[in-house]
Order: structure tokens, then C-alpha cells, then sequence
């Protein structure tokens, strides 16, 4: 099966790419190392799809599934079985054939049932039941798309109280399980760390490190509830200070993975997000060049 084939060496940082900035990264391919998009908005045939196809043969592109529905019980969606054709399984076949991307990648989470899509990634009890039902639809996807996928970490806001396992440890198995590999969110791991109460770099200690095949960071929105602070994961803002310190700890433990920008809400200029993914490469740089030094000694 297919892996991370394209990734041999690290790139620069990319970023996600938004229909407002287009046609600018169009006009400029190598505005950043390479670019991810929401493997949803491109499965039909339209203007989207024949522009991301024109730039796939400038620069990298990663698919970033927010649909398959990995968690679901009921399997995933192929189409047949629910009485209409060409389910969410084989449009997202199609797109990883015609593009060859660099990655691709979706969510631990469920957002689908009976047919019925949800307009947001939610969360899943960390159990042994829910665990077989992972494994199973990540075999099937792995199986249909002929290549490994990663799985994002999850932003957390709740903590099941019959969750039996550790979410680092449920993706631990998933990779023993099914050969997947680890999208390592770190802007997730801090908003859950804050809400949850746990210590993010044990989290980043328990994950597997071969495993781990890109980073995500991301900014995110602090509300007070009854005078207590609930991290938001909205991608609306730059990265803040603590992520880009836990982003250090990865880069120390991980070394250097396919790192990207994530800006979804209140979108900037395409420059700032450019000014975000050249921070990402020099802490990258100074980490390596720390690490080099190290072994030196």
C-alpha cells in the first residue's frame, strides 16, 4: 500500500488553501511549500476542480477529509448500500486518483448517520467497541483509495465517562491495528490539554513517532463559561504562543514532519498566512540545528 511517498525529505511549511486566495496562489505556486484542501469542496466537476488541477502539476497538494466519517458505527458511506451511487468513499477515490496527492487525511470523529450529514466533527467514546469500528472503516478506506491514511487528534470540549482508553493510546492502536498513519494536530493538543486538564506533552510522548506523517497548527478562540475558560478551535486566528512551544517539543520528538497553516475563519491576506508558514520553517531550522548540535557533542 502506498504511504507518505512524496514526503522522502521535509518541505516547507504549506498552508490551507481557501477559494478567496485562489487565484492569487494560482498567479504564484510557490507562494508556500505546498497547500492542503478540504477534500470535500473539490469532488465535483467544476472551475475549483480544474483550478486545483492546474496547480497540482505546480506544487504539492494534500487532501484534508472533513466527511468520511471514521467513527460511525454504521460504516462508512460507499454508496450502494443506501440506494444511490457513487457514495462519499468513491468521490473521494476518484479526487485521490486524479490529483496524487502529496497526503491524504481526515478526522478522528464521527459526522455522519443514516445518510444524514453533520455540519461539525463529532466526538467519539474511547472504547474497545469504538475502537473495531475505527480499525474497520480505516481498512475499508485504506483498502478503496490503495494508499495510508493519517488521522487528526481531535479538539476536545468533553470527556466521555465511559471512555475505557487513552485517545493518544486509541491512536497508538489504530496505527498497530491498521498501518494508518498520525496527522498530529498541535493546536488541538493544546485546546484539549486546556479544557480537559491533561499534560500536552505527555500526550505527544505517547504517540507513536514513526507514525506521525504531518502537523497541523492552528489558532483558536479563548470564551469564559461561568468564569471559566473554554479554548475554541476555530481556526480563526494566528497560532498562539503556546502552540508554537508545544510545536517545539514535537519538531524535538517527531524531528521535522509536512507541517501546515490552518486558517479557516476570518480569513487574512494571503501574506500573512505566508508569514505564519515562514515561522514554522525557522523554528524548524532552529530545532534541527539544536538537535545537530546535540548529537555533536
Amino acid at each position: 500500500m502506498a504511504g507518505n511517498r512524496h514526503c522522502a525529505a521535509p518541505l516547507a511549511a504549506g498552508i490551507g488553501l481557501r477559494a478567496p486566495h485562489l487565484a492569487e496562489v494560482m498567479a504564484e505556486p510557490a507562494a508556500a511549500g505546498w497547500y492542503e484542501v478540504h477534500a470535500e469542496n473539490y469532488m465535483g466537476q467544476g472551475p475549483a476542480r480544474r483550478a486545483l488541477e492546474r496547480l497540482r502539476r505546480d506544487a504539492p497538494i494534500s487532501l484534508h477529509g472533513v466527511g468520511l466519517s471514521l467513527g460511525s458505527a454504521e460504516g462508512l458511506d460507499e454508496g450502494t448500500d443506501r440506494g444511490h451511487d457513487g457514495g462519499h468513499l468513491d468521490r473521494l477515490a476518484e479526487l485521490v486518483e486524479r490529483l496524487d496527492p502529496l497526503l491524504v487525511s481526515e478526522h478522528l470523529a464521527w459526522t455522519a448517520v443514516d445518510g444524514v450529514y453533520f455540519n461539525d466533527l463529532l466526538p467519539l467514546p474511547y472504547t474497545e467497541e469504538s475502537l473495531a469500528a475505527v480499525v474497520r472503516n480505516i481498512d475499508r478506506a485504506q483498502a478503496r483509495l490503495g494508499r495510508r491514511i493519517l488521522v487528526e487528534n481531535p479538539s476536545s470540549y468533553l470527556r466521555f465517562r465511559h471512555s475505557t482508553i487513552a485517545e493518544p493510546d486509541f491512536l497508538a492502536e489504530l496505527v498497530r491495528r491498521t498501518g494508518c498513519g498520525l496527522l498530529c494536530d498541535v493546536n488541538n493538543i493544546h485546546v484539549s490539554s486546556r479544557n480537559l486538564g491533561f499534560d500536552p506533552g505527555a500526550y505527544l510522548a505517547a504517540l507513536p513517532e514513526a507514525a506521525v506523517g504531518e502537523i497541523h497548527l492552528a489558532g483558536h478562540h479563548v470564551n469564559l463559561v461561568d468564569g471559566r475558560e473554554i479554548l475554541i478551535d476555530d481556526h480563526g486566528s494566528a497560532v498562539a504562543a503556546p502552540v508554537w512551544a508545544l510545536y517545539r517539543a514535537a519538531l524535538g520528538r517527531f524531528g521535522a514532519r509536512p507541517t501546515l497553516i490552518e486558517w479557516d475563519s476570518r480569513l487574512p491576506a494571503l501574506a500573512v498566512l505566508r508569514g505564519e508558514a515562514a515561522k514554522a520553517d525557522e523554528l524548524a531550522r532552529e530545532v534541527l540545528q539544536e538537535n545537530g548540535d546535540a548529537a555533536a557533542a
